[in-house]
């Protein structure tokens, strides 16, 4: 059966480096085939499904598409709105009242959730329709996919961040915490390992939500390595929790955040490094202790974009405009490494991805919980794209001394 109408792709949650790539790959795949009317873009997400508030993609000239496509954020922007019911019924409403037949979300396990609800509520109206969740996550979390467009030049760009902090703090050596984002998985924080080139690189210590986080352990960690190495450089997740399951930021910080999915803020604020420093300071009496949050910086940073990630995240936009138009087919897109390195691209039940959150495999993190194994770092290796390069320190042995002194 060949389905004519619209198509409206629209992009949620944080921006990434290349989400650009797939909402370009799906307006040009969609673009080819004539049972296409038009195609539209929803500006801020579903918040401009329900206003009406679109894009006509369809007059867009290619060679723009192209340009947008190597550009960072979100070109539709965002939102963090999270539909319920009602919410959807109202998007649902609008799609059937502009003829829109194919809806592709851009976006993370909430925007699958969305994907989801809309797609019941079209199948118990008998409208013909077909939606396809594309995924799109720095966090790397979501469920049956290898890895998630976003997440390869994010890690690149916390590896690279942590190349540069090793030698800043190999040249003037104290204490240094990056905080890396990650609520509930590791994997972008772990990418800081990639740093590790020679015995005594840093980051020494690794911390993850996958692990309890305990502050005296924590402590004394910091001094093994430091009374060892006569400095320490140490990443920690945001999401670090104690063995409750109590993010470790609400048992140090007064002022707590909530967004509008209900999570507690853990982004856009130092305090957890700053607390973790003074922490170190006060306990081991070391002076020179500094603290990074990298913040959105990990998201949008032009300078750190995989070409494996941009590959990627294209096709991954153009597979959910083929399953939908050519297979008449809803789902969820997800990535299946099919060896070292090579990926193809299924299509899963989008149950199977709305909502969940997938974390760190044990095999991943070292058995103190303080670092990672070399497993990951063959796992993260290729998404980092071509031209990844690491630090080189002089290896020339020291002239001996005349004076005695």
């Amino acid at each position: 059966m060949k389905l004519e109408g619209k198509v409206l792709v629209a992009q949620g949650g944080g921006p990434t480096a290349v989400i650009n790539q797939s909402l370009v790959g799906v307006v040009l795949e969609s673009r080819k085939f004539t049972q296409i009317s038009k195609v539209y873009g929803a500006v801020h997400g579903v918040n401009g499904i329900i206003n009406e508030d679109f894009f006509d993609l369809t007059q867009e000239t290619t060679h723009n598409l192209e340009q947008v496509a190597l550009t960072p954020s979100s070109a539709l922007f965002s939102t963090r709105d999270k539909p319920d019911e009602k919410y959807c019924q109202e998007i649902f409403k609008v799609l059937k009242a502009h003829d829109v037949r194919y809806f592709f979300y851009i976006g993370g396990n909430d925007s699958a959730d969305t994907v989801r609800i809309v797609n019941e509520q079209a199948e118990s109206s008998d409208y013909e329709f077909r939606a396809i969740h594309i995924p799109k996550t720095i966090d790397n979390d979501l469920m049956f996919n290898d890895h998630t467009p976003g997440y390869g030049s994010a890690a690149r760009f916390v590896a690279n961040a942590f190349i540069g902090a090793n030698l800043d703090n190999r040249s003037l050596p104290g204490v240094y915490l990056g905080v890396v984002m990650g609520r509930n998985a590791g994997f972008l924080t772990a990418a800081s390992s990639m740093a590790q080139k020679y015995p005594d690189d840093g980051p020494h210590l690794i911390y993850l939500p996958e692990r309890p986080f305990s502050k005296e352990q924590f402590l004394l960690d910091v001094k093994n390595v430091y009374d060892k190495y006569g400095r320490c450089v140490i990443a920690v997740s945001e999401g670090i929790m104690d063995k409750d399951g109590k993010p470790i930021i609400s048992e140090l910080s007064e002022n707590l955040e909530f967004d509008a999915h209900g999570n507690q803020q853990l982004s856009g604020t130092g305090a957890l490094g700053d607390i973790l420093g003074s922490y170190i300071k006060k306990n081991l009496n070391i002076k020179r202790v500094r603290s990074d949050t990298y913040g959105y910086l990990q998201r949008s940073f032009m300078g750190c974009v995989s070409d494996t990630d941009q590959f990627e995240a294209r096709e991954v936009g153009e597979k959910a405009a083929q399953f939908a138009i050519w297979n008449n087919k809803d789902g969820s897109i997800i990535i299946e490494r099919t060896g070292y390195y090579s990926v193809d691209y299924k299509l899963t039940d989008l149950k199977n991805v709305a909502g969940k959150t997938k974390i760190m495999p044990s095999e991943y993190i070292n058995v103190s919980g303080n670092g990672v194994t070399d497993a990951f770092k063959y796992y993260l290796r290729p998404l980092l794209g071509s031209g990844f390069q690491t630090g080189q320190i002089i290896r020339a042995p020291k002239a001996p001394k005349i004076l005695n002194r």
